[in-house]
């Protein structure tokens, strides 16, 4: 059987790892680049509608206590209500425009009694670790404009900490920031855009591109299909020399069965032959000479 090496121990591991690792190209790593890919278009989608589109009562955006998600982050939203200076708390080891940066984090009361995370932008550190002086929030009623953010995560799930007499968040997170500072806030924080009340440096927008991602994903495919052509090819090398080989052999005669001593012929001799011959002329001499003597 040609294919019979493919059971050796070697060739059924390699067909194994093959196997995997397309699987993975075609079920794991390209589908979460697709995904990746479709999640930065839903956000340049909603970057560019949020330019167009007026800004809406945060009521109609996020009923309830509702938690922003791909279809409401970054809308433009409005709302009236007074800042909590004494709940503020600054962003820890930030980057903004390729820059170290700390984000200036203040809970705002609604005038319906709920309170949210408002992000007033930006400050730039002193000496790397220490914050600089910057401006406090306005005092008494104000109504603001903000785009919808969804809370960051922090995986060690780190609480606020104490540093040069301000409170510290590792991450945006209004969960984080409300139990650090003793005020329930809603889901998500709001990002003030620039010329509202209370704003510093107002964050900006991320760059509008379609990424890398949906370039990977082709890529992935392509991975997984090359590593299937491979081992096609490592299979079909194999096999031809086996059957160069085989068809260079010679041919070889069929058996025959062995003769028996019956059917054998005997060998001739030369020497009986040519006594035959000799008697036999010298038998028909002795015959002439008889007729000889007979006629006379």
């Amino acid at each position: 059987m040609r294919l019979k090496f493919l059971l050796r121990p070697g060739w059924i591991g390699l067909i194994v790892l093959v196997v995997v690792f397309s699987s993975l190209c075609f079920t794991l790593l390209a589908p979460w680049q697709f995904r990746r890919n479709e999640e930065n278009q839903a956000q340049n989608d909603a970057i560019i509608q949020s330019f167009h589109a007026a800004p809406r009562p945060l009521a109609d955006v996020l009923p309830g206590d509702k938690a922003p998600d791909q279809r409401t982050e970054w809308s433009r939203v409005t709302f009236r209500g007074h800042y909590l200076p004494q709940a503020e708390v600054l962003g820890w080891q930030r980057t903004v425009q390729g820059e170290p940066a700390f984000e200036v984090l203040t809970p705002f009361r609604l005038d319906d009694g709920t309170s949210l995370l408002v992000d007033r932008g930006y400050v730039r550190p002193v000496n790397g670790t220490r914050a600089p002086a910057y401006a406090p929030p306005p005092p008494g009623e104000v109504t603001l404009t903000a785009r919808v953010r969804a809370d960051e995560q922090d995986s060690k799930h780190r609480p606020l900490f104490e540093h040069d007499g301000h409170r510290w968040a590792y991450a945006v997170n209004s969960q984080t920031v409300g139990q650090g500072s003793g005020v329930a806030l809603r889901p998500g924080y709001f990002a003030l855009v620039d010329g509202q009340p209370g704003v510093l440096e107002p964050l900006p927008l991320p760059q509008l591109d379609s990424g890398p991602y949906f370039s990977y994903a082709l890529q992935w495919i392509a991975f997984g299909v090359m590593a299937i052509l491979a081992i096609i090819y490592f299979v079909v090398t194999e096999v031809r020399p086996r059957e160069q080989e085989k068809a260079a052999e010679p041919p070889v005669a069929p058996d025959k069965p062995a003769e028996t001593s019956a059917e054998r012929p005997l060998p001739r001799r030369a020497g009986r032959r040519r006594r035959s011959v000799a008697a036999a002329i010298a038998e028909d001499e002795r015959r002439e000479r008889e007729e000889l003597e007979q006629r006379q």
